[in-house]
């Protein structure tokens, strides 16, 4: 090998490590890849998921589709629930009228790859536990999900019932 070959090949060597280097610092600069925006429907099937939790009637079941940290403003509390206590709480009185809902009204936005609102209205079918006698309350409302390790968990829920016309 000549002087020259040997020169070109060190310089086109160089070039590939110093090419390298530079892509693989861009990756690693611009981090881990963004998941890929969610469906809308996807995002409606979430209010699926949790109706579906709330006919099973296990306050813990419907607790875990809330993230620790969420905030629930229900429809017919006063009482603000900051953690899962107060969600289980709240679901243990909730449940004993055997809740079935049913959206009326649905707007979602996906913010992003693991963000999303759903707001609307909707109505619940409750029986008194007592007389067995059936209620419909029709209620405005807003669910914040978030994608944490993975599952989509509601973060902020508010529910109130509808303005009296």
């Amino acid at each position: 090998m000549t002087r020259t070959t040997r020169i070109r090949a060190a310089l086109v060597t160089a070039t590939v490590v110093v090419t390298a280097a530079t892509v693989s610092a861009g990756v690693s600069a611009a981090g881990p890849e963004k998941a890929s925006k969610p469906s809308k429907k996807q995002i409606a099937a979430l209010f699926d998921g949790w109706n579906a939790a709330l006919r099973t009637h296990d306050p813990d079941v419907v607790a875990d589709r809330y993230a620790k940290d969420a905030v629930l403003l229900p429809t017919l509390s006063d009482t603000v629930r900051t953690d899962r206590a107060g969600v289980v709480d709240y679901m243990e009185h909730f449940l004993e009228k055997k809740p079935v809902g049913k959206k009326i009204e649905t707007h979602i936005n996906v913010l992003d790859g693991d963000s999303a609102l759903d707001s609307g209205v909707y109505q619940f079918t409750l029986t008194d536990p007592v007389t067995g006698e059936r209620s419909v309350v029709e209620a405005r409302y807003t669910y914040e999900y978030e994608k944490r390790g993975g599952k989509w968990l509601i973060v902020n829920h508010h529910s109130s019932a509808m303005p009296e016309s």
